[in-house]
């Protein structure tokens, strides 16, 4: 049975074949869908169009999936802190928080797992959520990650599809590595990702020794109005350590909620943790001089690159527990939208859907007025005419005018005057080429990092990847997509694939038969 191919860049999955009586998807509304694997963009390196209706349909129903907890990051841990600044970086950009050595700006932090639900214990193997939300004298900023510095996909619209699969089962309710690997067969860059998840890093020993990643590239803008990408680190002071796939299970039998135990005890007894914040800073004329596309997400940064210049921002340190969960933790609604002055999204694809799904995610929650909790709210006056909605906990405007523009001079309220736009804080520019499309990027490049990770694990490291993700494929039913996973990692690195056909029992022959068939 032959594999229809959905656009000449898709890999062919030999192993996978679509049924004979295939039925075509289409949207809630009944309409066809014509690509439900690329966003629509402006050119090949333009931003994702909102007029993509089935994306927004995706991710809109997506967000209203759980109620009340959150589809992805249930279960979570805060802390109260605080950022100073190493120097003036205005060269770089005009964000405020970074205009002077020493400042100090509030922050408050949620670590996370990603996939697992609210009351999971926390030794489960999983990417860890680094969330921090800085209170800036320009508003917030919603710096939001993980501890891995890469993703599963590339593209929004299959988030929605990527965490249905790694969710529990809608019939069983039990998590099931038959439909997570089933989904992630067909996704060839996720690899990368497995490399990180499935080694030591993905049962971290504790909050406080993992380091953070931004993941996406965002966009640094000076007072010049000169535009560079940027991707953030977070490198924790105390250094990094992990535990054995053995030693997470024997804590989680000692202590289901060891990560948040360790946080609030040495946070308790003065012991703060703290973690550097550096900026990977790149030119713009630089972004089409590698043989990936930096703004892919399955794809890492380093400061060994040429490309790459790397500068410590600040330092950050956790000093307060909150003084309740639920206020604080739970409430606490982070969002890659929230961002201020001389901090911009790059045009990296998951990133672009992950802009509209966050905040809608966080709307459809708590409210449309949930930047008004207090965990929440911005330190500096806010000033706009947005009001009402559920919950609403605004002091009323007292004047008769709630929109703008408006020819009133603010004798009505001359403490304030009436609202305007200002012209210095106007986004940055970017020059569009090409027509719409709904295409795959042309450089996914979907082996060789994961193979530059895979070198870079010691001996210890590497046995306990194989071992890892070895057990798991050992669960799956289907040896096809166990050959196809393995393919992946072979393409990636011909141990890393030899070593784990050994371990499945899978015939290594069958797997080079579709490695032939990949493209790097």
């Amino acid at each position: 049975m032959n594999i229809k191919k959905l656009s000449t860049t898709l890999v062919v999955l030999s192993t996978l074949s679509l049924p004979a009586h295939a039925t075509t998807l289409t949207r809630e509304t009944g309409a066809p869908v014509g690509d439900n694997q690329n966003s629509k963009t402006a050119g090949p390196n333009g931003g994702v169009l909102l007029e993509d209706a089935h994306l927004i349909e995706k991710l809109a129903r997506f967000d209203r999936m759980r109620i009340p907890e959150r589809v992805v990051h249930a279960r979570g841990t805060g802390a109260h802190g605080v950022f100073k600044s190493y120097g003036d970086f205005s060269k770089l950009t005009r964000a405020s928080l970074f205009n002077r050595k020493n400042k100090k700006t509030p922050v408050f932090v949620r670590f996370s797992s990603v996939i697992h639900s609210k009351g999971s214990p926390e030794s489960l193997r999983d990417p860890r959520g680094f969330a921090t939300k800085f209170y800036t004298d320009q508003g917030n900023w919603d710096l939001v990650g993980n501890n891995l510095p890469v993703f599963f996909i590339r593209d929004a619209i299959k988030f929605p599809d990527m965490v249905n699969s790694l969710k529990p089962d809608p019939k069983t309710n039990k998590q099931d590595p038959n439909r997570i690997f089933d989904f992630m067969a067909h996704h060839p860059e996720s690899i990368h990702m497995w490399t990180h998840l499935m080694s030591n890093k993905g049962t971290p020993a504790s909050l406080r020794t993992m380091d953070g990643n931004g993941v996406h590239a965002y966009k640094f803008v000076n007072k010049d109005n000169k535009v560079r990408y940027v991707k953030f680190r977070w490198v924790s002071k105390q250094g990094v350590k992990n535990l054995t796939a053995k030693e997470a299970q024997k804590v989680q039998g000692e202590d289901f909620s060891y990560l948040t135990t360790d946080l609030y005890d040495n946070i308790k007894k003065g012991n703060y943790p703290s973690w550097e914040l550096v900026a990977l800073v790149m030119e713009l004329d630089q972004l089409d001089k590698h043989d990936f596309n930096p703004l892919d997400v399955t794809k890492d940064w380093k400061c060994e690159m040429s490309s790459i210049e790397c500068t410590k921002l600040g330092l950050m340190t956790l000093n307060k527990v909150p003084t309740n969960f639920f206020q604080f933790t739970e409430q606490s609604a982070f969002s890659p939208a929230v961002f201020v002055p001389g901090i911009e999204p790059s045009e990296d694809r998951l990133l672009q859907g992950r802009l509209f799904a966050y905040s809608d995610t966080q709307r459809y929650r708590l409210g449309v007025n949930y930047q008004y909790l207090p965990v929440n709210k911005a330190k500096v006056e806010i000033n706009t005419y947005a009001q009402d909605g559920s919950l609403s906990t605004r002091v009323a405007n007292e004047e008769h005018i709630n929109y703008q523009p408006n020819h009133f001079d603010g004798s009505l309220n001359r403490d304030r005057g009436t609202l305007h736009e200002d012209q210095q804080y106007k986004y940055s520019q970017h020059k569009l080429s090409g027509s719409t499309q709904q295409k795959m990027i042309a450089k996914t490049q979907n082996f060789k990092q994961a193979g530059e990770t895979y070198r870079s694990y010691s001996d210890f490291d590497k046995e306990h990847l194989i071992k890892n993700f070895g057990g798991t494929l050992n669960q799956i039913k289907n040896k096809l997509i166990v050959t196809q996973m393995i393919a992946y990692a072979y393409k990636a690195d011909k141990e890393y694939g030899e070593k784990l056909a050994k371990f499945t029992n899978t015939d290594l022959n069958k797997v080079k038969s579709v490695v032939v068939k990949l493209r790097d």
